[in-house]
Formats: C-alpha cells, structure tokens, sequence
C-alpha cells in the first residue's frame, strides 16, 4: 500500500472509531462472553428506508433462532462514518458487516462497477440473475483475496431517476451545463458526462442539504431513497429516467465469517436470504405507489422518452470501461 493510501485507511479508521465513540459503544471486536457474539453492522441510509428495515428484521431473526446467542446491532444513518469508511472498517475487520452499492464497493474492486452500470438490467428478475452468474461469483473471489470482503447477497435498491430543482428536464439536450449530484463512483460520472450535464459528486448524507443551498441543480435516486430522504421538499420536478437498476449487497469481513460455526452461518445465511427477499418485495411495491405520493407532495412528475436518455450513454460508456470490465461482460450480463 502506498503512503497516500495507509493516510487514507487511517483517516477512515479515525473517522469509524469517532462514529463509534457518538454513538457511544466500544470498538466492534467480536465479543464472544458467555458465549453470546455480538456483531456489528453499519449502515448508510435512514432507518425509515427498507434497506434497514431489512437488518432489524435480519438481527431479529437471528437473535430469536439463535436464543439471544447472537446480537447483530444495527447503526443507521451513517453513524459509524461514510459508505467508504464503514467498507474500509469491514476490509480490515474493525466492522463486520454493511451493505453498499456495486458502484461504490467498486473503489476495493473496480471490475464491481459493472454489475451497477447504467441501461444493463431491464427489471428486478433480471438484476437477481447476476448472483448466479460467472461472472459475479469470479469477483467476489477476488474480492475475497484482494480486500477481505464478501458478497454474501444482491439486493434489489430501485430503479433510479432524476430530481431537479428548478428547471423541468425532459431530453439530454436539458441537461448541458445541469450540475448533477453522482455518488463519487467513476461510471456515474461518464453517464452524466453522456447527457452533458456536471458531475458533481457529493457524499449521501451531505446531499439534502447541498440540494436546499443550490449547490447542486438535482440528483438522482430510486423513489424509496427520494421520500426517505425527503428530497421532495427540496426538489419540484421527478423526471422518469430509470437509468440504472442498482443492487445493493451485503458485505461480510471473511475473517470473521469464516471464523463462525457453520451451523451459524447457514442460520444467517437463510435469515439473509430471507431478510433480502422481504426488502426487494417492499421496495417494488413501494415504487409502484411512490410516484403517486411525490405528486402529492408537490412534484411535477415528467415521463421522457427514454430512448433519448438510453442512447448517448450506451453508446460512450460501455466502451469507456470494456478494459476494466471484461471484453464482452457488459453484454453477456445484458443478455442473462
């Protein structure tokens, strides 16, 4: 590691034990007592989202089939840090599990931006393919053997569109100059760089406040992440894209792991799956009646034509990342 990067791990480190001391707990090694385990597990989004929602339904089962054995304690909100401070923790074993997009998990393994790429998955069936696929089992061993990490389940997060603040978008041609809040991954960046719009990115739980400054002109988003960020009260105008289908996955420090039973890890595992299924299932149905709810709310919704949006971006990313990607990966994961 070079010395930029061993600063950078630290800073992290820093950032997650300073998270920790607000919250008032201990540095998260696995407390084993007794014979009870407590495991830590950091989360990004609000506990209103179905994202958390799924671990509190997670740490209840587990504790309930394990009786009381095991305590997975959920940290909503960012409290433990960034996304990229809690996967540093989750690398070096200071923290046991988070969940993240591909995109963002794609600083530790880049080849991971793929299965977040902007027009490759047509619905929630398809996305739940990749699991299954070469070529994602391929990257989670690299995952494994480059960083400690593991991807132990693909979730579905929604489909994203954008917001704006106050200027109604409806064609590409809308966007030139439009600055545009990304999440800090590459690939987010070269889509709006293929609409022309600014790429701006900005740390999640900074972003409703840089939307209420006009620091940025809108962002983008799947519908349960708009209303539980309470975007709507800062932003008039939801514009269909549905650019990307994200995953989110759930992230496990190996070591740690592999340092279970496995009669523990296959009674998580079944409450993983179990707690995955539930949220994909919430968020689907949450977004077939979200859009109604953010009219209500005061958003003008605008239905484009998505043919428009689709066309500069598959013709200029795909390409950009086929080196990092895999010659033909994008193509063959269009087509599972």
């Amino acid at each position: 590691m070079t010395r930029q990067g061993t600063r950078t791990l630290a800073i992290s480190r820093r950032a997650f034990a300073a998270g920790l001391a607000a919250t008032g707990v201990a540095m998260p090694m696995v407390a084993r007592g007794q014979g009870k385990t407590v495991i830590r597990w950091g989360e990004l989004l609000a506990a209103t989202h179905p994202q958390v929602q799924m671990v509190d339904r997670i740490s209840k089962e587990v504790k309930e089939k394990s009786s009381g054995r095991i305590d997975i304690q959920v940290f909503p909100g960012g409290q433990l840090g960034s996304g990229k401070d809690m996967m540093e923790s989750v690398s070096s074993g200071a923290l046991h599990f988070t969940t993240d997009g591909a995109g963002a998990l794609g600083a530790f393994l880049p080849a991971l931006t793929l299965v977040e790429a902007p027009y490759l998955w047509r619905d929630a069936a398809h996305l739940a393919k990749v699991s299954k696929s070469p070529i994602f089992g391929k990257m989670n061993d690299e995952l494994v053997a480059k960083r400690g990490m593991r991807m132990l389940n693909v979730t579905y997060y929604g489909k994203r569109h954008l917001t704006t603040g106050s200027k109604a978008v409806r064609t590409p041609a809308d966007m030139v100059g439009f600055k545009l809040r990304v999440p800090p991954v590459d690939v987010f960046q070269a889509m709006a760089d293929a609409w022309g719009a600014k790429a701006t990115p900005i740390a999640f739980p900074e972003l409703y406040l840089a939307l209420s400054q006009g620091a940025v002109d809108g962002q983008e988003n799947p519908l349960p992440t708009i209303q539980s960020g309470k975007f709507f009260e800062v932003q008039k105008f939801l514009v269909l894209t549905e650019h990307i289908i994200t995953p989110r996955l759930i992230i496990v420090n190996e070591a740690f792991w592999k340092g279970l039973p496995a009669a523990d890890r296959s009674m998580m595992q079944a409450a993983f799956d179990a707690g995955a299924a539930w949220q994909d299932k919430e968020l689907l149905g949450q977004e077939a009646s979200l859009v109604a709810t953010l009219k209500g709310a005061g958003m003008t919704v605008i239905e484009p034509d998505l043919a428009l949006w689709r066309k500069p971006v598959l013709d200029t990313v795909p390409a950009k990342f086929e080196a990092r990607w895999g010659k033909g990966s994008f193509d063959a994961l269009k087509a599972l």
